[in-house]
């Protein structure tokens, strides 16, 4: 049986419905066609996730966030950038939404028009989490690793609350960082700096 996660605060809300469990790509992209004004992911088990929208003031530093993610990659041009309202499908079969994502241009090249134009079937290079007052720390960092063990090379979960910034990369311990000033792509994404200010 899959589940529908409806995340109203901390703890998502579990509701059984059957008719969803046999859901194919297709009809998970049709049934998010016709549900178009609710954020919807699946995990890997196929659950599906409803997740509520972001609270104005998270919106905003989201925004900020893809705003200086947006202005670099248009200057570096090897890449390109997708806001929160993206949905992928990763090679586990998940679906997810970051709040913002960035795919090498010659990986983006190997889809087709209709993979570009669906949940397409890649995992992004660099992926962003901005941890909002309903997400629970943990629940984020699980998707994080997800991202990274699905193929992501870098990955940052924002949270704001402790402004601390939780650096991923494969094969290794994720990173803390404390009130930062600024956050480095270091070589995954060279010369970006994500400055904090307008995050936290």
């Amino acid at each position: 049986m899959t589940t529908l996660l409806i995340q109203p605060g901390t703890s998502p809300l579990t509701v059984e419905l059957p008719l969803l469990a046999q859901m194919t790509e297709q009809q998970f992209y049709e049934f998010c066609l016709a549900n178009r004004d609710l954020r919807i992911e699946r995990t890997a088990a196929g659950d599906v996730i409803i997740v509520p929208p972001a609270f104005s003031d998270t919106g905003n530093r989201s925004f900020n966030l893809a705003v200086q993610l947006g202005s670099w990659a248009e200057q570096d041009s090897t890449g390109i950038g997708f806001d929160s309202s993206t949905g992928f499908t990763l090679p586990n079969g998940a679906t997810r939404s970051p709040d913002a994502a960035w795919i090498r241009q010659e990986r983006w090249n190997t889809l087709t028009e209709a993979e570009k134009a669906s949940f397409a079937p890649i995992c992004p290079d660099f992926v962003v989490e901005l941890r909002s007052a309903s997400d629970s720390l943990s629940g984020l960092q699980a998707k994080m690793q997800e991202y990274i063990e699905n193929g992501a090379a870098l990955g940052w979960l924002i949270a704001r609350k402790n402004r601390t910034v939780y650096v991923y990369r494969p094969n290794q311990t994720p990173t803390i960082l404390h009130q930062p000033e600024t956050v480095s792509g270091e070589s995954e994404l060279p010369g970006f700096q994500l400055r904090m200010a307008k995050i936290w």
